[in-house]
C-alpha cells in the first residue's frame, strides 16, 4: 500500500514539480485547522493543523484539542475553554492564543513523522486534504479528487504530462478558492491527472502568494498579497 501510495506520487510529481520538500518555516500558530476525518467505535481520527491524523479516545488531546465524544460521524472537542462539533471531512479553524499574525494572514504546519507538511483544507468549498510541496508549479490533484469537488477538467487546457509510465493526459483548471486554515486564496492555477494521488498537492500557485520560514518541524506562511 505505501509502496503504490510513493509511486503514484512519483507520477503526478514528475509533471508539476522539480524537487520535494524544501521550506522554511517559524513556529507558533495563530489559528489552526481541526479536522475529523474517521470514527472507530467511540475513537476519532483527528488532523489538528499540520499534524499527522490521529486516533483519539474520549479525554485524549492533541495539540490542545480535547477529544469529549463521538456519535455517528460527529465529534465534540474542547479547545481554548469552548467545545466544537466536527463534522466528518469538514475543517474548523480555531483561534489560538498569542499576538500578531492571523486574520486570515498566516498559515502554520507541523511536518508529520516522514518531514511532510500534511493539513486539511479546502478547494471551492468542498474538504481535501493537501501536501505542501514547493516544488510544484501549480496545485496538482487526481482526477478523482477534482470530481470529488465538483469540478469538470476536461473543460479545462489540454495538457500533456510525462510520468514514470510515459505520456498521459491532463487539464490545466482555475480553481475557485484554496483554503487552509483561515487562510484563503482566490482563482489558483490546478494540474489536473489521471493518476492517483494520496493527496492534494499543495504547489507554487498558492505557495507564491506567502513568504515562508521555517523553525525545526514547524513551517509558517506570511501572505504577501
Amino acid at each position: 500500500m505505501r509502496r503504490a501510495m510513493k509511486h503514484a506520487h512519483a507520477s503526478i510529481h514528475a509533471v508539476v514539480l522539480a524537487v520535494g520538500l524544501a521550506v522554511t518555516g517559524q513556529a507558533q500558530a495563530q489559528t489552526q485547522s481541526i479536522t475529523l476525518t474517521g470514527t472507530i467505535g467511540n475513537r476519532a481520527i483527528l488532523i489538528v493543523g499540520g499534524s499527522a491524523p490521529r486516533t483519539l479516545a474520549p479525554g485524549e488531546s492533541l495539540q490542545g484539542v480535547r477529544l469529549v465524544s463521538v456519535q455517528d460521524e460527529q465529534a465534540v472537542v474542547e479547545t481554548g475553554g469552548k467545545r466544537l462539533t466536527l463534522r466528518m471531512g469538514a475543517p474548523v479553524s480555531v483561534g489560538a492564543t498569542g499576538s500578531g499574525g492571523g486574520g486570515g494572514s498566516r498559515i502554520v504546519l507541523t511536518a508529520d513523522s516522514r518531514g511532510h507538511f500534511v493539513t486539511a483544507g479546502g478547494i471551492n468549498g468542498r474538504p481535501v486534504t493537501f501536501m505542501l510541496d514547493t516544488g510544484a508549479t501549480s496545485v496538482g490533484m487526481s482526477m478523482a479528487d477534482a470530481q470529488r469537488i465538483g469540478l469538470d477538467p476536461t473543460r479545462g487546457q489540454p495538457v500533456t504530462m510525462n510520468t514514470a509510465n510515459g505520456t498521459v493526459p491532463g487539464w490545466r483548471v482555475k480553481l475557485a478558492s484554496v483554503k487552509v486554515g483561515d487562510v484563503t486564496v482566490y482563482d489558483v492555477d490546478a494540474i489536473v491527472s489521471p493518476q492517483p494521488m494520496p493527496y492534494v498537492l499543495l504547489g507554487n500557485s498558492f505557495i507564491n502568494r506567502f513568504s515562508m520560514r521555517r523553525d525545526a518541524e514547524q513551517m509558517v506562511l506570511e501572505r504577501r498579497y
